[in-house]
């Protein structure tokens, strides 16, 4: 992290030179003020600076956003990060060349990255925040695929009367299926187990 101590006639001539060396706005900075100083007799006589400790806050987005380019990079991947911002909620959409890599089967890769990257953020944010990872529009593909799947599976379990379980599937995929089966007539949907082992029923209506 970066910081400086600077000294002024007055403790916002004191901030602005510390964030002049730092090349920063205010609302990049973290302040710290040491002295408030004191005006001399007539002005020049006894007095003393104000004294100031500024240091560059740390961006939790950015650092989440360097450290996936680290590990894409020890992956073999020379990716680039489009980021989203709304409040709270963060995307990244990850290009570039081997996006298979980062995926993984059936998302696995992708989804252990997010959960890390999002404790990266969160580590040195004073806000929950969540991160949404997506590589090449895998994420709109991957829903269409659970869509497909919950009423292939939803039209298996009334033709067989028996409940059918999915396989463990991480929040966002499950509430997927949910919301494929949400105004269904015929079968009802419901989560068991512990995360991350966390799974879907689908179970006709009685």
């Amino acid at each position: 992290m970066r910081e400086v101590e600077a000294t002024g006639q007055t403790v916002e001539e004191a901030i602005e030179s510390a964030l002049s060396q730092l090349n920063i706005t205010k609302e990049e900075a973290e302040i710290d003020v040491i002295d408030q100083g004191k005006k001399g007799l007539f002005g020049l006589f006894g007095g003393r600076p104000a004294v100031v400790q500024v240091k560059q806050a740390i961006d939790p987005v950015n650092e989440a956003k360097d450290f996936l380019l680290s590990v894409a990079h020890e992956m073999g991947v020379n990716a680039t990060i489009e980021v989203k911002r709304d409040g709270r909620d963060v995307e990244f959409n990850i290009s570039g060349e081997k996006m298979a890599l980062l995926i993984g089967k059936r998302g696995q890769t992708l989804n252990a990255l997010q959960h890390l990257t999002q404790l990266i953020a969160n580590r040195v944010s004073d806000q929950f925040i969540t991160i949404l990872l997506d590589a090449e529009n895998y994420r709109e593909r991957r829903k269409q695929t659970l869509t497909n799947l919950a009423e292939r599976l939803a039209e298996k379990a009334l033709r067989t009367n028996r409940s059918v379980s999915l396989e463990p599937m991480p929040s966002y995929e499950r509430k997927v299926i949910h919301t494929a089966l949400v105004d269904s007539k015929t079968v009802d949907t419901h989560s068991e187990g512990r995360e991350p082992n966390r799974y879907i029923v689908i179970a006709p209506k009685k």
